[in-house]
C-alpha cells in the first residue's frame, strides 16, 4: 500500500485540495488535523458512523434489562404491602432508566473502541508528528502511476511539502 502524503500550513488550501481530489476521485483520503475543525468535516462529507447504532441496541437491552431484573427480584423476594401489586412498571423506571444510560454507555465505548479499531498498534500509514502540532496532512491512497497527477493537485492547493509515502 502507497500513496503520497501533503503537508499543509493553512486549513483553507487543506480543503481546496479535498475537495479537487475528491472531485477527480484519485483514491481513498486520509484527512490529519491537530484540532478537529468543521470545515474539515464538510469537505470530506464522511457517511453517518454507526457507532450510534450500539448506542441505541445498548440502551434498548439495558431498558429492557433493567426493567426485567427489578420485576425478578419482587417476584422472587415479594413484599407485600396492603395488596398491592407484586410487581409494577412505575417505581421501576428510575431502575430502567438508570441501567439503559449505563449499558448505553459502556456499548458506546465498545462500539468506538471496534470502528476506531483500537489499540492499533501498527503506525498509521501517512501520519507525521506535525500533524499533531500545527500542520493539516492529506494522504492518498492512489496507484504510482497517478503520483505525478495528485502531487500536482496538492502543491497547487498550496501543499508545504509533498512526499510518496509507503507502508
Amino acid at each position: 500500500m502507497a500513496g503520497i502524503v501533503g503537508a499543509f500550513h493553512e486549513l483553507d488550501a487543506a480543503v481546496e485540495a479535498i475537495g479537487v481530489l475528491k472531485k477527480k476521485a484519485f483514491g481513498e483520503l486520509t484527512v490529519y488535523s491537530p484540532v478537529p475543525r468543521h470545515e474539515l468535516d464538510d469537505a470530506i462529507d464522511a457517511p453517518v458512523s454507526v457507532v450510534r447504532k450500539f448506542t441505541l441496541v445498548g440502551g434498548l437491552l439495558g431498558a429492557s434489562f433493567g426493567y426485567w431484573i427489578a420485576a425478578w427480584t419482587s417476584d422472587y423476594w415479594p413484599l407485600v404491602v396492603g395488596g398491592k401489586a407484586i410487581v409494577t412498571w412505575i417505581p421501576y423506571t428510575v431502575f430502567g432508566f438508570e441501567v439503559m444510560v449505563l449499558i448505553g454507555g459502556l456499548a458506546t465505548v465498545f462500539g468506538m473502541f471496534a470502528k476506531a479499531r483500537i489499540p492499533n498498534v501498527s503506525r498509521a500509514v501517512g501520519y507525521d508528528p506535525r500533524f499533531s502540532s500545527g500542520h493539516f496532512g492529506i494522504y492518498v491512497d492512489v496507484r504510482p502511476d497517478k503520483y505525478k497527477d495528485v502531487e500536482e493537485v496538492l502543491r497547487k492547493a498550496g501543499a508545504v511539502e509533498v512526499r510518496v509515502e509507503n507502508d
